[in-house]
């Protein structure tokens, strides 16, 4: 691909400073993430970060995922 770090961010949409910081810190936010995996052809990776127990999220509607039950947490005694 060779592209340098200011086309990479050119063509992803993300700034030059977002990207410079990603390598630099790991920090980035998601939406620019996931526009430079596209760019670099890797989009498809994040599939095995998005499964539960075998099924995709993606294959899950909002509705599903918001209803499902959320583990009890315990309150602090003050």
């Amino acid at each position: 691909m060779n592209l340098t770090q200011e086309g990479l961010g050119r063509r992803a949409g993300v700034s030059y400073s977002s990207l410079k910081r990603f390598e630099h810190t790991g920090l980035v936010a998601l939406e620019s993430l996931l526009k430079l995996a596209n760019i670099l052809n890797c989009l498809g990776e994040f599939d095995a970060v998005c499964v539960e127990d075998g099924r995709s999220f993606a294959s899950k509607s909002l509705d599903e995922i918001l209803a499902e039950p959320k583990p009890r947490q315990r309150g602090r005694i003050q």
